[in-house]
């Protein structure tokens, strides 16, 4: 047997050897879906003969598509180099470079980001007279964008009248009108959208069959990762592109398809039979990842939803621990809470803070966590923040630099016109924008003849700008992304703008550039790029997900973020906070059978992430909107299976039911008032925080710990080699100290020194 194929397991292996016709490989969480993918295309090339450049593979962010050409590089050398290998967007980017003049486009056109293309919904929305309050740019945009991934253009968008009545209804009747100048303006520009990369790929197939004909010819094999999460555009390319050798291989499991709101749809895996009738179906059930009790417990929450591959998940792992619930009486302490709990697996278990990740439903609730993280020094990092390439400064540079490569980007163009100011203000740029519309020609070529639109300071600025730019424009022939960049960062009066703030945001901008240009040194001293022009560059860029920023966060950190974002990764320890009706299911999410599947797959996908133990936590009371909200526990907490949950009582800290849970603040101080009567107050002094020898600590004994406060020693244990001691704290229930790490002030001790 071949080597690589020695360490697969029956299943695996089918999966790795049958690679003729198409294949659904259904793969449960943990099941080692990557490595059967990575196999079957050694397989193609090892023993199939197959040349590298027939192979076509498709992942949804770089960090996958890298780690696997990584892993076949290891195994068949080089060759694996010439695998078109990459996500959806960059590898349709890389045929739309080819084949852009058949659309009408430039070989270098811009691609669009989010924010660019708000930009521009926002100037139309603007030139319309519309109010910008009923047409938001992030909501305009999404409908555009909702259209083009189920491949309805502008044209057809107008001429719907279901469109029509839906916006007519939504109050935004001009929606239709923006989309098409949207389109339009786009066009002209030389620009496509993330979007545009899924659309005119489509269309360049459905319009040129003879690019579609060698296409088809030359990806013989396709493979496509997270076949769940693609849209109806993917899928409508796919079908296209397989429809001659029909030799198409579609990994995924429809348990963990929980992008629906990005377009995401959970009909192509659950009707890929269907279309390929003479399919074969492999299941891959057993996770490597889990223990037996998360991978049990998984199973009883997937279980109650209809729409679904049936597949049983099993594991050889040792049984573990069950899942635990935290109650609390309310969201600030469910906070507190799940940070001593972090902190006390941490100590007794002698993890690592990036064993650790705290996820939620939505990003608006990691306040508490943080602020209860903050307090115990315990560092975090959050994914999902502003990323590198989203700060004001790169934006800036960026912007040139695309501006360079292409003189009709206009958003670009919008951008660095003035910055640094230069004496071309709005009104100027408005002109210009207005003559370029009226003559039906690229603002660019006014800015060339600008003696003929504006006069006098303001037109000899614009020449100056233009001038500049051409100059910018020669070194993209001659020199490499870097020599380019660092010449456009210095001449255009950036970098020295930066350099002049002293003040400490200004030095992080200015640090932050230079962190730019080192990235692009990079880019261009790296031998597997072959294309180290500036072009090429933006074009990685622009492709970068944020998912594959957060990779490169720093390290050692207590990890928080959204159920969404942690896909595909795993942790020692996972919390899953805010368990609650109208939080997790989210009441958004309660209009259809449909809608309720995907919240619970995303439960499901939660609780695949972790390896050893799970936590869900829920509060009885939550602020909303700045009023309290009784809360009941989430429905999803009991779908689990009793059997594997742990219900531990230190954790509640009411002794109140939910109806009472208005009170419950009160009577657990009066509890806490009665239990520490005969405690005599302690000298003022002694608030500054100084431990003393435990040496004779003993059962009963009140003690103070720096971040715990006061608690009193339930038991001890000398039976290993590290001494602890069990101490129920009174606002952090019952914890279990290493007394040779963790310092304690032992109160006893201290009131029979002042007796004495």
């Amino acid at each position: 047997m071949t080597a690589y194929l020695k360490n697969l397991n029956e299943a695996q292996r089918e999966g790795v050897i049958n690679v003729e016709g198409p294949c659904m490989i259904i793969a449960g969480a943990g099941a080692g879906k990557t490595r059967v993918l990575t196999y079957r295309i050694v397989h193609l090339l090892k023993e199939k003969e197959i040349d590298p450049f027939h192979i076509l593979a498709l992942t949804f962010t770089n960090k996958a598509a890298n780690e696997m050409r990584s892993r076949i590089e290891k195994v068949v050398g080089q060759e694996a180099r010439n695998i078109w290998l990459g996500t959806f967007h960059s590898i349709f980017a890389r045929i739309l470079r080819t084949e852009a003049d058949k659309l009408g486009y430039p070989p270098n056109f811009s691609i669009y980001d989010s924010n660019d293309s708000k930009s521009l919904i926002k100037a139309i929305v603007k030139e319309m007279n519309l109010d910008d309050k009923i047409y938001k740019p992030s909501v305009v945009l999404a409908r555009i964008s909702g259209a083009k991934n189920r491949l309805v253009s502008a044209h057809e968008y107008v001429n719907n009248p279901i469109y029509q009545a839906d916006d007519e209804s939504a109050r935004k009747p001009e929606m239709g009108t923006i989309f098409m100048k949207y389109v339009e303006r786009c066009f002209k520009a030389g620009a496509m959208d993330f979007d545009d990369l899924l659309f005119n790929t489509y269309k360049l197939f459905n319009q040129h069959v003879d690019v579609l004909y060698k296409y088809q010819e030359r990806f013989k094999y396709i493979l496509i990762d997270e076949f769940q999460d693609t849209n109806v555009a993917q899928y409508a390319i796919l079908k296209d592109l397989a429809a001659i050798h029909k030799n198409v291989c579609v990994v995924g499991d429809d348990a963990q398809s929980i992008y629906a709101f990005r377009g995401a749809d959970i009909r192509n895996i659950l009707n890929f039979e269907k279309h390929y009738p003479n399919l074969q179906i492999i299941k891959l059930e057993q996770n490597y990842r889990s223990t037996k009790n998360i991978v049990n417990a998984a199973n009883t929450i997937i279980n109650h939803n209809k729409a679904q591959f049936k597949k049983a998940v099993w594991t050889s792992n040792e049984a573990g621990e069950l899942i635990e619930l935290i109650r609390a009486t309310n969201d600030l302490e469910e906070g507190k809470l799940v940070a001593s709990s972090i902190f006390e697996n941490k100590v007794n278990h002698h993890l690592s803070n990036n064993d650790f990740v705290v996820l939620y439903r939505t990003n608006s609730q990691s306040r508490t966590i943080e602020e209860a993280l903050r307090k115990m020094d315990i560092p975090y990092r959050i994914v999902g923040g502003m990323s590198f390439y989203q700060r004001k400064e790169i934006k800036d540079i960026l912007a040139y630099l695309r501006f360079v490569v292409n003189h009709n980007d206009e958003e670009a163009l919008k951008r660095i016109i003035n910055l640094p100011k230069r004496g071309i203000g709005p009104t100027s740029v408005d002109k210009m924008v207005v003559a370029a519309f009226e003559h039906d020609i690229p603002i660019w070529e006014v800015m060339c003849n600008v003696e003929k639109f504006l006069s006098g300071s303001i037109a000899n600025a614009v020449d100056e700008f233009v001038h500049m730019v051409k100059s910018f424009a020669v070194d993209l022939q001659q020199k490499d992304a870097y020599e380019v960049a660092t010449h456009i960062a210095r001449r255009s009066g950036l970098l020295k703008e930066l350099h002049e703030d002293k003040t400490i945001e200004g030095l992080s901008r200015y640090e932050n550039v230079q962190e730019l240009l080192n990235g692009i040194k990079q880019f261009v001293v790296n031998t597997d790029n072959k294309d180290k022009s500036l072009g090429a560059f933006l074009q990685e860029i622009a492709l970068v997900t944020s998912m594959d920023e957060a990779s490169d966060e720093a390290t050692e950190k207590i990890t928080l973020m959204t159920i969404h974002a942690t896909k595909g990764l795993e942790f020692e320890y996972v919390y899953i906070m805010g368990m609650e009706e109208d939080l997790f299911p989210s009441p958004l999410m309660l209009n259809s059978r449909a809608d309720l599947e995907e919240e619970r797959r995303l439960f499901y996908v939660a609780v695949t992430r972790a390896k050893r133990k799970v936590f869900c936590s829920y509060a009885l009371n939550r602020y909303r909107f700045g009023r309290p909200k009784n809360c009941k526990p989430s429905r999803f907490i009991e779908e689990i299976d009793p059997a594997y949950l742990h219900s531990n009582e230190k954790y509640h800290r009411s002794t109140v039911s939910q109806k009472n849970t208005g009170h419950a603040a009160q009577l657990v101080n009066d509890v806490q008032k009665k239990q520490y009567k005969n405690l005599k107050p302690i000298n003022k002094t002694l608030s500054d925080f100084q431990p003393t020898d435990t040496t004779h600590l003993k059962e009963g004994m009140k003690v103070e710990h720096p971040k715990f406060g006061v608690g009193t020693v339930t038991k001890l244990d000398t039976s290993g080699t590290e001494k602890k001691a069990k101490v129920d704290f009174i606002n952090f229930g019952e914890k279990t100290l290493l007394l040779s790490f963790v310092k304690l002030r032992v109160l006893d001790a201290l009131r029979e020194e002042r007796k004495t």
